[in-house]
């Protein structure tokens, strides 16, 4: 190796581990914030049963930290191995999480910065090359900035439902004139990439890439909005059985559901409450709450469809021009404030038309960012599919009991948002930031 090369390689590692450092500090920030803007009661509290408390989400961050970057990558000694059984996901479903011994609120903070501190210092002499697959590329410390970031989702997700006076704030959007452009695009059919085998802090599910061979359709330009499917509940949507699966319209009834969660109707208006806000519900933004049964009845009732996930795939990161699969629809460079509405900066969806910037070759807007999408597809492994760093975080999922989910929310953190990034939840799910666009196929 040259001493040019040796150089390069250097600066190509430190600037690295300064992005690293950066996707760290920046998703402990967001984590200090929610979880210091209330007072402990609140944090202690189970502001829903499809929900943790808050403070057992702090100390989860910071013992996964530790379990995957201390002990793991860094070969260090359980700091507190008697609370690891209290902080795996999987041994304690949310509803029973307030009846466990959790640290209380300071110590949880204590734990969580010690377990940083440490990882820091890892952090700043690790190498990335020639180690074990956890360390290529930094991918443990992606990991789990991620991780991090996944959870200060839940947690908004939390402070949406917690009851009283808001606590969070946010700038408003920019407006933007109404959106004025075609209702839909045609996709061609083909054969594109499907997911990746070269984004390094790419999760399992997202592996590896392959060829997917997918018919012309069409798709919805923009997200479905309030305005769109407030004329579905006026048309009886919620009373008319032919537009609901079997399961759907069970779930409807069992429920009771007229509306997305949070909405309520006064006088000849439509109310919502967002973060301790109550407001009325803006036409233009995409409409949000819905479960999938919700989304799959609307579209039914527009007689069209929900795309598969191939085809959102397909729509967000195909150049038909050069025939690749981009990182995003904007092309390969990273999420900028111009391009999505990511990261907690605003606390709703953003208008539909916004982010010109971050539009698809073949126009389609607002894939990433706003509104997670439901897709009509089943969470499935793709074909070569290997388990990494375990099977817990997506081959237990596999099945027929999740749909998924593409393109991240408001709330997502642009370290956990790409084109091949999967989300998946049950069906009757609605208290996520779940939104939708439709499609159709080329004959329909």
């Amino acid at each position: 190796m040259t001493a040019q090369e040796s150089g390069t390689t250097a600066a190509g590692t430190e600037a690295l581990r300064e992005r690293l450092l950066a996707s760290l500090v920046t998703a402990r920030d967001r984590t200090t914030l929610l979880t210091s803007c209330v007072e402990d009661p609140d944090l202690t509290a189970q502001h829903s049963p499809l929900m943790s408390p808050l403070v057992w989400d702090l100390a989860h961050i910071g013992n996964q930290e530790e379990l995957w970057l201390l002990r793991n990558v860094g070969g260090r000694e359980a700091m507190r191995p008697d609370i690891d059984v209290l902080y795996d996901a999987f041994e304690h479903p949310r509803s029973e999480r307030p009846s466990l011994p959790l640290l209380p609120p300071e110590e949880a903070r204590k734990y969580a910065a010690e377990v940083r501190g440490r990882a820091l210092d890892l952090l700043e002499g690790a190498d990335f090359e020639g180690g074990s697959r956890l360390t290529e590329a930094g991918f443990a410390f992606g990991m789990i900035a991620q991780h991090e970031q996944q959870h200060d989702e839940t947690m908004l997700i939390t402070h949406q439902l917690r009851t009283g006076p808001a606590a969070l704030t946010a700038p408003a959007h920019e407006p933007v004139p109404p959106y004025s452009g075609p209702a839909e695009v045609l996709v061609p059919g083909g054969p594109f990439t499907m997911g990746t085998s070269t984004e390094p802090w790419a999760l399992d599910n997202e592996r590896p890439a392959h060829v997917r061979e997918v018919a012309p359709f069409w798709i919805d330009t923009v997200p479905v909005t309030n305005a769109a499917y407030q004329a579905f509940i006026a048309d009886g949507g919620y009373d008319t059985e032919r537009w609901w699966t079997p399961e759907g319209w069970a779930h409807v009834r069992r429920n009771s559901l007229k509306a997305p969660l949070y909405w309520r109707r006064e006088g000849n208006q439509w109310l919502r409450r967002r973060f301790g806000v109550t407001e009325v519900v803006p036409p233009e933004e995409p409409v949000l709450h819905v479960c999938w049964y919700e989304a799959d009845a609307y579209a039914r009732w527009a007689g069209r469809r929900l795309p598969t996930e191939a085809e959102w795939e397909k729509a967000a990161r195909h150049d038909p021009v050069t025939g690749r699969s981009t990182r995003y629809p904007w092309g390969d460079a990273d999420p900028g404030p111009e391009h999505a509405n990511l990261g907690q900066r605003h606390l709703s969806p953003a208008p539909v038309g916004s982010y010109p910037a971050g539009r698809s070759p073949l126009g389609v807007g607002q894939l990433i960012g706003d509104v997670w999408e439901w897709t009509s597809s089943d969470l499935e492994p793709y074909p070569g599919f290997a388990a990494f760093p375990y099977r817990e975080y997506s081959e237990v999922f596999f099945g027929p009991e999740y749909k998924v989910m593409r393109g991240g929310s408001f709330a997502v953190d642009a370290v956990a948002c790409r084109g091949t990034f999967r989300n998946w939840d049950y069906p009757i799910r609605r208290q996520i930031f779940a939104g939708f666009r439709t499609a159709r196929s080329e004959s329909a």
